[in-house]
């Protein structure tokens, strides 16, 4: 304690770095005199503590990117298991597909019994509920929920039109990307790559091109030219999902951050946007080559 103490008072009293700074504590260890402990905070939180396995265990691709649709578009998600662990990683995982977007909405993991009404709330959600208490949710007076049994890996209930939010070239790239060489993946780190890779991907073909549509005044502060943004999407089906996904509040909480930040954040996905922008030069230029 005499070691611990000191150090966990340095780090309250000192300011939360921002992404990609560090902070330097100056700790006293026994034996060797007074230390510096420099912690640096990631770029972002791309798959810190997340583990897609459960997700992979208790659902074929297919249900995994509907359910990926509908939170994008900010839906009601249930997911039912009987274990607890299986309810958080499942829930953790499936959150952790919107990235480089943050759900914003009501978020519990495991919902306790006092608090099963929250499955009748108008406003979005993603929960996780016992399988001991599927009647109760079944009975509750809900409208456009997607319920996902873990268990059995089906949907309860659902909108509908889970197929048809993502467009169709893109989602059949997901579902290419997830089924190539899943079975040779070994450690959770390859599998978790390997599961969100093609969501990101998803993304930078959709909304990439953000950072072109941020305007900034002479003070550096930015705004964001939505029109021109959907615009620039040349591809009908993708500006149409484009158009609706502009208006959650995903996008615009990302979209905020973005305008105050001259540059945009060094973190994993703007490295595969520029991945991506690099890739299409290079398929131009050997187009011009062969005419």
């Amino acid at each position: 304690m005499a070691v611990i103490y000191p150090f966990m008072q340095g780090l309250r009293e000192a300011a939360f770095p921002a992404p990609g700074k560090t902070v330097t504590l100056k700790s006293f260890i026994p034996d060797s005199g007074t230390e510096f402990i420099s912690l640096t905070r990631p770029l972002d939180s791309h798959l810190e503590h997340v583990d897609f396995s459960a997700l992979l265990h208790c659902l074929h691709f297919e249900k995994i990117i509907q359910i990926f649709a509908s939170a994008v578009l900010e839906r009601k998600i249930i997911f039912l298991a009987e274990g607890l662990s299986t309810l958080s990683q499942c829930i953790h995982a499936a959150a952790a597909l919107l990235y480089p977007f943050s759900w914003a909405h009501t978020y519990i993991p495991v919902v306790p019994e006092s608090l099963l009404a929250t499955v009748c709330c108008p406003t979005p959600f993603m929960v996780g509920v016992q399988m001991r208490f599927q009647q109760e949710v079944m009975e509750s007076p809900m409208e456009e929920v997607l319920l996902v049994n873990l268990c059995e890996g089906t949907f309860l209930l659902s909108v509908g039109d889970e197929k048809d939010i993502l467009p169709p070239k893109l989602q059949d790239d997901i579902l290419d990307s997830l089924g190539q060489g899943i079975n040779e993946l070994k450690t959770s780190e390859q599998i978790n790559e390997h599961v969100s890779g093609p969501f990101v991907q998803f993304f930078v073909k959709t909304v990439g091109h953000y950072a072109s549509y941020i305007k900034r005044e002479a003070s550096g502060k930015g705004h964001f030219q939505e029109r021109s943004f959907c615009k620039a999407v040349t591809s009908k089906t993708k500006r149409r999902f484009v158009k609706k996904f502009v208006k959650t509040q995903l996008f615009s909480l990302f979209i905020q951050e973005a305008e105050k930040s001259r540059n945009p954040p060094a973190g994993y996905f703007q490295k595969k946007i520029l991945e991506y922008e690099e890739q299409k030069k290079q398929k131009k230029s050997r187009e011009k080559t062969v005419k």
